[in-house]
């Protein structure tokens, strides 16, 4: 049975342009696996620079999906961490990923084929 769109729905879009956004699902499928620090995000993901990671940690922790902890040692230590929210889209990029392993690798092979 094919699904059908009835109306537009908001909480939808929102969430998809939030996820959507260039570089967040990089950042949460690496904390997903467990990097939380700053210099280890952006060792983990290519081409991330410090500011757009500093932008995108920001925007995740206003979301209440990433939060950040100040670790009182000498020197001071942050680290970032996924919230309850933030650990609940681990199914959406899971599946986000399998797919673009399913497809989007077959079309890098063979572009032919998945047409």
């Amino acid at each position: 049975m094919e699904p059908q769109l009835t109306t537009f729905c908001p909480l939808y879009h929102r969430a998809v342009e939030l996820i959507g956004r260039r570089w967040t699902g990089a950042i949460l499928r690496a904390m997903l696996c467990g990097v939380n620090r700053f210099s280890d995000l952006t060792a983990a993901i290519p081409g991330l620079s410090d500011r757009m990671l500093s932008e995108r940690l920001k925007e995740l922790e206003a979301e209440g999906i990433v939060r950040r902890a100040v670790i009182p040692e000498t020197p001071v230590r942050i680290t970032y961490e996924l919230t309850d929210k933030g650990r609940d889209l681990g199914h959406v990029i899971e599946a986000v990923s399998a797919w673009a392993e399913r497809w989007l690798a077959a079309e890098e092979t063979h572009p032919a084929a998945t047409a």
